[in-house]
């Protein structure tokens, strides 16, 4: 009797309550839509990146172009990949480019997103001097969509599937983890970004924004705001930007303020590609996830939104 009552306190503790609703959070089933929409649009940007690299692949990885000497001992260059040949640099960039178009086409998923994967680690690990945001979150998202579910719905393989199985009904819904992963990947990721901000200039110098406008980077946009916006326009957006950085975690975690978040950081990043020109697919990318993350699922499947309101 005693046993049997101690037994049943351990499984009612607060410990296993704890663990038991976590687990409820991580591994109940989320719409899976949320996934396709990544899958679908995150290889587009990804590759509208790389557009211009992608047009001249001899310059971009063979020995034709210039190529960074090997940096044995220097942690700015942990691997020095020896540079192809023109007709090698061409195949790997086809390789890059067909890949991504499955992936986004959702055709044979699962391989073209994990050879998707190691192309884009590739290019990134061989051209370290160009490589950017977007260079290394797009090996981690395409490895992420091969190791999930995703292309089960709105693609060719579940086109292919419907053909064989007209039985077989689409899945609406998919493991939590494999869209829990891409929510946790935003607070994470703006926080790393606001803790460097803050250890840099942005808690010292209050016009490192407006500062930002006159690089290589400039737009007409960015021009013309930086010659009419007031000044202290510049330090209250640097302000709000360090704060929705560095309480990412918070603002995506708590309900109430979720809806805010998810606006802010729409505006922030349509803000960046508008006046950073070069920067707009990393912005289309961003974008993307946090739509699909956190945007509600009667925005991207109305249909589905309805049947769970029922």
């Amino acid at each position: 009797m005693t046993s049997r009552m101690t037994s049943k306190r351990e499984i009612t503790s607060p410990t296993s309550r704890a663990m038991r609703a976590l687990a409820r959070w991580a591994f109940d089933p989320q719409p899976i839509v949320r996934l396709e929409v990544i899958r679908m649009l995150a290889p587009l940007a990804i590759l509208g990146f790389m557009a211009a690299r992608l047009a001249h692949p001899d310059d971009w990885l063979s020995s034709a172009g210039f190529r960074v000497p090997p940096l044995d001992d220097d942690w700015r260059q942990p691997l020095s990949v020896p540079p192809l040949s023109p007709a090698a640099a061409r195949a790997v960039c086809a390789v890059l480019l067909a890949s991504g178009l499955a992936v986004s086409a959702g055709a044979f998923t699962r391989v073209t997103a994990f050879v998707f994967a190691v192309a884009l680690a590739y290019v990134a690990l061989a051209d370290r001097p160009s490589a950017f945001t977007v260079s290394k979150l797009g090996p981690v998202i395409a490895l992420a969509l091969a190791l999930s579910p995703a292309g089960a719905r709105f693609s060719v393989d579940a086109w292919l599937r419907r053909r064989r199985r007209p039985d077989l009904p689409l899945p609406d819904l998919c493991s939590g983890g494999n869209v829990r992963f891409f929510q946790l990947l935003l607070p994470v990721f703006y926080f790393s970004s606001g803790i460097c901000k803050a250890r840099g200039a942005w808690l010292d110098e209050p016009y490192v924004l407006w500062t930002h406008l006159h690089s290589s980077y400039q737009t007409g946009v960015s021009r013309f705001a930086a010659e009419h916006v007031p000044a202290v326009g510049w330090t209250i957006m640097q302000a709000l930007t360090l704060a929705f950085e560095c309480g990412a975690p918070l603002w995506f975690a708590l309900r109430f303020t979720r809806g805010g978040a998810l606006a802010y950081g729409v505006a922030m990043h349509a803000a960046i590609g508008m006046l950073f020109g070069p920067v707009a697919y990393f912005s289309m990318l961003m974008i993307v996830i946090l739509l699909a993350s956190y945007a509600p699922i009667h925005w991207l499947s109305p249909s589905f939104g309805r049947r769970r309101s029922r």
